[in-house]
């Protein structure tokens, strides 16, 4: 059984041992855990100025900086609570957060880029948000944010800041942050963890993916603000591994990165791992990376793994979600290529329990059967925040979270995730995961990419398939299905083709995902009597 934990604590055992070891690298500098530990006291003091108690919510809206994790760790201590908002929100977005945390804080920097939060702040409707008392800026060149009935601050410099001791106060029974789900066709609900669900998942980590080991080095690109990007960020805390830090992934800084540092340890989507195969020099390798993980949003993981093979990239399909947090699972790297590549494998938390229950009779499914995850670990969330409807329709009386993804038990006690739910089709009574088939017509000659999702065709449950094409290409719909015919089982043969230039897509803090429930729209408005 683990230890109570909370989020300081898993610095505190650094400062003890080595308070001089390098906890992050920012743009050729280096901050150790004193210095870390030195800028989370500074923001607990400036936080506790503002006000800001135990339970309270404060709303951070930065890329990943040092201020970020600092933030994480000073409202740890005073026992508040983090709203991560994700960067790539706009005005909508945030003001929904906003509004169902009850932040009473919003700290954000200016601008980054081509992004003006600034201004994003003009079309915000201050009636909606009656907690919200004050809006801090990290830049004290920058005018102060103004919105009706809020207070406009200077955020402190927090490594030029003598900081206050303030006792730890933090609790592992603690909420400590809120996550977004990352849902594309609804407003985000806000998932709530604990210090103890942070923590303990995160030493969890640190021992199953190895970032305790000696040499250790993480590359984090992908937004704090995300499950998927601060779980590696606090898991090598929990290791004492250095974290170089990325603002924001560019792949070509990343090789570098990772070269100059030896950097033993990368987490991300498919579309990050291929645009960093992208810019790499054809006769070099990445020979220091020991553990990568990816997710895959688009098709064609095994090709991706036999290439990021060649170039010294182990990558390994892992599985998570805001609820059960990132880096749940991971495959292991000594499976071939086709098994590695999916979603899945044995969980960190070595408690964890994973199950699988059928879609339709409700009965747990044995090994190889395809059904509902459903898990109950450590790391597991503890509600979605002022919604307890929604939490009692995911999590029952035995603590298991049903995560509305399709999977199945492997006889060697890991899993393999397959679609969301609402993705699988049932077709002549097997459940089929789309990517089987857009796997395959993405070989067909003509055919760039392909999205497949399920439709009622004629009154029977179907598949249809949306396809880009290459240019100049004078492939036409049946073509396309008399090709898969000759490929796979004629009942995943879609019954309809249409083609799209584009596929409709979001913005979520991993990456890029398309729009499944935008195509089922779209085949919905269309005349399911013609192929075109």
């Amino acid at each position: 059984m683990l230890k109570k934990l909370t989020l300081t604590s898993l610095v505190s055992e650094h400062l003890e041992r080595a308070p001089e070891s390098c906890a992050l690298v920012v743009d050729h500098r280096q901050f150790s855990y004193r210095e870390l530990d030195q800028m989370g006291l500074a923001a607990a003091a400036w936080l506790r100025e503002q006000g800001v108690r135990p339970g309270d919510r404060v709303a951070v809206w930065l890329v990943n900086r040092p201020e970020w994790l600092a933030l994480m760790l000073g409202l740890s201590r005073i026992g508040a609570v983090l709203v991560a908002v994700n960067t790539r929100y706009r005005t909508e977005e945030l003001q929904h957060i906003l509004s169902l945390s009850g932040a009473r804080i919003l700290i954000m920097q200016p601008r980054f880029r081509n992004i003006d939060f600034q201004a994003l702040l003009q079309d915000l409707k201050p009636h909606t948000l009656p907690d919200l008392e004050a809006i801090a800026v990290l830049d004290p060149e920058m005018p102060l944010p103004k919105l009706e009935g809020c207070s406009g601050l200077t955020f402190p410099d927090l490594a030029n800041t003598n900081a206050s001791q303030v006792a730890d106060k933090s609790r592992d029974d603690d909420l400590a942050i809120l996550f977004t789900t990352s849902g594309t066709t609804k407003m985000p609900k806000l998932v709530m963890h604990t210090q103890y669900s942070l923590a303990s998942h995160a030493q969890c980590v640190a021992e199953a993916f190895m970032l305790n080991q000696p040499g250790a080095g993480l590359l984090a690109p992908l937004p704090f603000c995300g499950t998927f990007g601060l779980v590696p960020a606090i898991a090598a805390l929990a290791a004492g591994t250095p974290i170089a830090v990325m603002e924001t992934f560019d792949a070509k800084p990343a090789v570098e990165l990772i070269r100059k540092l030896r950097l033993t340890h990368l987490f991300g989507s498919d579309e990050m791992y291929r645009r960093i195969l992208d810019v790499l020099p054809e006769s070099a390798s990445l020979d220091s990376l020991r553990v990568c993980g990816f997710a895959a949003f688009q098709t064609g993981a095994e090709e991706l793994v036999r290439q990021a093979d060649a170039r010294g990239i182990p990558i390994a399909g892992v599985y998570g979600s805001s609820e059960v947090q990132a880096l749940f699972s991971i495959q292991p790297t000594q499976k071939n290529m086709h098994e590695r590549c999916k979603g899945g494998g044995f969980p960190a938390d070595p408690e964890a329990k994973v199950r699988i229950r059928d879609t339709e009779s409700g009965e747990l499914m044995p090994p190889e059967q395809s059904g509902i995850l459903e898990i109950n670990a450590t790391g597991n969330f503890s509600g979605y925040f002022n919604n307890p409807l929604a939490t009692s329709e995911v999590i029952d009386q035995d603590g298991y979270f049903s995560t509305g993804d399709i999977g199945y038990l492997c006889k060697d006690g890991s899993f393999v995730y397959q679609t969301r739910q609402g993705d699988a089709i049932r077709l002549s009574g097997f459940l089929v995961n789309p990517s089987e088939i857009e796997d395959v017509l993405k070989g067909c000659p003509g055919i760039v990419e392909a999205q497949v999702i399920g439709a009622d065709v004629d009154g029977v449950q179907s598949c249809v398939a949306f396809v880009i094409a290459e240019p100049g290409s004078n492939i036409d719909a049946d073509g396309i299905r008399a090709w898969l015919r000759n490929v796979i089982a004629p009942f995943k043969v879609p019954s309809r083709v249409w083609f799209l230039d584009a596929f409709p897509v979001t913005d979520s803090p991993n990456g890029v995902k398309i729009q499944r429930a935008k195509l089922r729209e779209m085949a919905a408005e269309r005349d399911l009597g013609v192929s075109n």
